[in-house]
């Protein structure tokens, strides 16, 4: 006996199809370099009909989460998207525990300090306090970076457990950021053995020409890192103080270790 699908069982399956693709366009955004995409760009990645892209953009911009330039017709993230994220950073409780040691590093040396977490084997800035100077350094928040590039990845992939360390050699492209990226995995592994000698480590010119950063764990409990607290500024202006923002660095992260039940 032929059998017929329920039909409110039918619209279910289609209400959730729907709300899969509309997160998949979404996500989209969140990749480097795409902070505007247009309808025939996004329904060419993701197999769609630029009919079905210009519906769901469209309930997407009701909602606030896309905007519209009505004069390239190009779509970017909208001010709902951005409060979601900020919610979700906010929720993060070493970005608040952070918050004052970041500001005191940043009055304490006049350059940047920032917050990194790590998702996978990449990390991404959370959080940055600029200091009140004409030239320094800034970061894009978001933005994920592979763990052997820069002081803020290495000081996260040098704290990691063995085995993860292999895995990341092993599974992972040792990609150049700029010229001076290290990519040879013996000359990483023996940094990273400096890295964990120091208590820190450090970078110039490897992620940003022209800069220069120290970067040290923030460990969890388990002695893992948690996050990781960065000092960066211009190379030629870092070069002379990296001891000075290191000793203040490691003050900093120690604290905040002891605070995170840190052995």
């Amino acid at each position: 006996m032929p059998t017929t699908e329920h039909p409110r069982r039918h619209r279910a399956g289609r209400t959730v199809a729907t709300v899969e693709r509309a997160a998949d366009v979404l996500v989209l955004f969140a990749d480097p370099g795409a902070r505007t995409l247009g309808v025939t760009e996004i329904a060419g990645r993701l197999a769609l009909s630029k009919a079905a892209v210009h519906r769901i953009l469209a309930s997407l911009r009701l909602r606030g989460l896309v905007h519209l330039d009505e004069q390239s017709r190009r779509y970017s993230l909208g001010l709902t998207a951005m409060r979601l994220g900020l919610a979700y950073l906010d929720r993060l409780d070493l970005r608040r525990l952070a918050a004052p040691g970041l500001a005191a590093l940043s009055a304490a040396l006049s350059e940047t300090a920032t917050l990194s977490i790590r998702t996978g084997y990449t990390r991404l800035y959370v959080d940055q306090v600029t200091p009140g100077r004409e030239v320094m350094m800034s970061v894009t928040l978001g933005v994920p970076y592979p763990l052997h590039a820069g002081a803020s990845s290495r000081a996260f992939l040098a704290f990691l457990a063995e085995e993860e360390i292999d895995d990341y050699f092993a599974t992972q492209p040792l990609t150049r950021l700029t010229a001076r990226t290290p990519v040879e995995e013996g000359v990483l592994r023996a940094d990273l053995a400096a890295v964990r000698r120091r208590g820190y480590a450090r970078s110039r010119a490897e992620r940003q020409p022209g800069a220069a950063s120290v970067a040290a764990p923030v460990l969890d409990h388990h002695g893992r890192p948690a996050g990781v607290i960065s000092v960066c500024g211009p190379l030629e202006r870092l070069r002379g103080q990296e001891r000075r923002c290191a000793r203040a660095l490691l003050e900093t992260t120690r604290e905040l270790s002891a605070r995170m039940g840190a052995p």
